[in-house]
């Protein structure tokens, strides 16, 4: 669904990205793992359309970005790492400002906008404003509104970042939903054992560089996923 070839970004004489090639297969859930400053973000953003990159060359569905960015952003929808929220917005009004950015017909809109606040458990607080909510209500929120115009590829940066482990057992129950509804999910993490319980296949960065690619049970391969990925980014 997804190809990069000998993709490269670099920022001066940074590599942040250094010839990566793989493919992310329909339907799976594919990790991006590394340290930080490996080149997960800025990977996640050139396939979101935000950067472009230095060099190689980025396909979605056998187009290339490159002359078809609405094509492409029209499959994507992305939980970013960082919580971007109006304030002066309640829940609803933030949906439904993002929904009519993406030029959802009204009786859609509400409709949509029922059926994700219901199946993310947050139809009681949809009338408060989001600067109201707890920590893992705003993860959930920033999930509902990549997901208002039905995307076909799910980006997930870092989602259950500084959530208790109770409330990320609750993003990770909501993630393996939204692959059981056929949803292609891209996920950046530095929890290992996230990535163990929820990905099909991961892909480990090392200094912008590709050092492993395959199953997450291949990578294992009789020891921890942390194990593989120590000895991998020494």
């Amino acid at each position: 669904m997804i190809e990069l070839c000998n993709v490269k970004k670099f920022f001066g004489e940074t590599r942040a990205v250094d010839n990566l090639s793989l493919k992310i297969f329909r339907g799976e859930v594919f990790g991006l793992l590394g340290k930080n400053g490996a080149g997960k973000t800025t990977t996640i953003k050139m396939l979101t359309l935000q950067l472009k990159p230095t060099a190689g060359e980025i396909f979605f569905e056998g187009q290339n970005v490159d002359g078809n960015e609405i094509f492409v952003k029209s499959l994507l929808g992305l939980v970013p790492q960082h919580l971007n929220f109006d304030r002066d917005l309640t829940v609803e009004e933030n949906l439904e400002l993002h929904a009519r950015l993406h030029h959802l017909p009204k009786i859609e809109r509400r409709e949509r906008i029922d059926e994700l606040l219901k199946f993310v458990e947050l139809e009681k607080v949809r009338k408060s404003f989001v600067q109201e909510l707890s920590g893992g209500m705003k993860r959930r929120l920033l999930i509902v509104r990549a997901l208002i115009h039905r995307p076909k590829i799910l980006f997930m940066d870092e989602p259950t970042v500084a959530l208790d482990p109770q409330v990320r057992r609750k993003i990770w129950e909501l993630i393996a939903d939204l692959k059981s509804r056929g949803i292609t999910i891209v996920l950046t993490t530095h929890y290992i054992e996230e990535a163990e319980f929820l990905c099909d296949r991961a892909a480990i960065l090392n200094r912008g560089k590709l050092v492993a690619l395959d199953t997450v049970k291949n990578l294992c391969a009789g020891r921890s996923l942390e194990e593989t990925f120590i000895e991998l980014t020494k």
